[in-house]
């Protein structure tokens, strides 16, 4: 008997169109809707009515004539939902900088940053909306930072030296950043400490137990990122010079040595400068006061503190200094440089700008 009802239309695929329903059809990665659609269409254009791919697929007849008509209008373009345009926006543009004003131009009488709560009760907006505001404009109030901008009236002239011997240094030398960690504590817990276990971290008591100190002197190869290393108990000119002479065992003798080190005044003593004098392929290049960041050798302490000190419990000195020995040890088998990329201009610059900003 000749089935009775509405003709449906004949769907034929072109080779492209088959091969981007089959991809559709195959891909779990993409959009769920795109996966189904891409299916019902490939199913009608293998010669199957509406019901017939309907129970094939699982899904109704409607859904099938829907797909259909819209492929056979708008080809592939018509498996693809049309952008929606979502609820109108309540917040108004006027809203919004009124908050960021506040927000940067003012302080709470209850606080001395605000808090989206704070702020909310101010504006009469809900403390989420205050957030995403917030976050849109990279706003943190309960956030804050140090700094400190040297004084020093040779500044200029400084980092226009210490950069260039990171950037271009000079042939057959060896640029060495020179610093000391001093008074670094050989701590312990004065309980037991609780491993770490799925889902709960490791636990440590707050107090600790202090069984001395020592300090650090080391020397970064910009280079290589090889650093050479020695722990003193007292940190004097006499702790310095034995420095010095461990250095000068380490490197080759037919090179040029370039120190980069602060203003500290242990490194300018007369005793200092005789050594110099007695070994002249030793120099000396002084950051500008109060500019650490200069030096390379601070991001190797930084990495020494978060990996090695930060979470070590030394039961004496010894400990402690034998922990950074091996730390010394293990970074110098695989040893990682220190890219500087920021010449002096640019950094002269970024500090112009900086003071031109927080100028009252």
């Amino acid at each position: 008997m000749k089935a009775m009802g509405r003709p449906v239309p004949k769907l034929t695929l072109s080779d492209a169109e088959r091969a981007e329903l089959q991809r559709l059809a195959r891909s779990r990665s993409g959009q769920a809707a795109a996966y189904r659609r891409a299916r019902i269409i490939l199913k009608c254009a293998s010669g199957l009515n509406d019901i017939e791919v309907a129970e094939e697929l699982d899904t109704t007849r409607e859904t099938v004539g829907k797909w259909r008509r819209r492929f056979l209008v708008d080809r592939l373009d018509g498996l693809y939902d049309e952008p929606r345009s979502g609820a109108p926006r309540k917040i108004t543009d006027d809203v919004v900088e009124a908050v960021i004003d506040t927000t940067l131009n003012q302080k709470p009488r209850k606080a001395s940053q605000w808090s989206t709560r704070l702020l909310a009760k101010q504006t009469g907006l809900s403390h989420s909306s205050i957030r995403e505001i917030w976050r849109a404009f990279g706003l943190r109030p309960h956030r804050s930072e140090t700094f400190s901008l040297s004084t020093d009236p040779q500044f200029v002239a400084k980092v226009r030296d210490v950069v260039g011997l990171y950037m271009n240094p000079p042939a057959n030398a060896l640029v060495l950043c020179v610093d000391e960690k001093s008074q670094i504590q050989a701590l312990d817990r004065s309980q037991p400490i609780f491993p770490m276990r799925p889902t709960t971290p490791h636990r440590v008591t707050h107090n600790y137990v202090r069984h001395g100190t020592t300090s650090l002197f080391a020397a970064l190869d910009i280079a290589t990122g090889n650093v050479i290393g020695k722990c003193f108990r007292r940190h004097r000119t006499d702790e310095f010079l034995r420095f010095l002479n461990v250095v000068k065992k380490n490197v080759s003798d037919d090179l040029d040595v370039h120190f980069v080190m602060d203003n500290y005044t242990t490194h300018k003593t007369e005793r200092v400068k005789r050594w110099l004098l007695r070994n002249p392929r030793f120099h000396i290049h002084f950051t500008p006061t109060h500019a650490s960041w200069l030096n390379m050798v601070e991001g190797w302490f930084s990495l020494l503190s978060k990996r090695k000190l930060k979470h070590g419990v030394h039961c004496s000195t010894q400990a402690l200094e034998r922990d950074i020995g091996d730390f010394i040890d293990a970074h110098n088998e695989s040893p990682t440089p220190f890219v500087w990329t920021k010449n002096a201009d640019e950094i002269l610059e970024s500090l112009k700008r900086y003071c031109e900003a927080v100028k009252p």
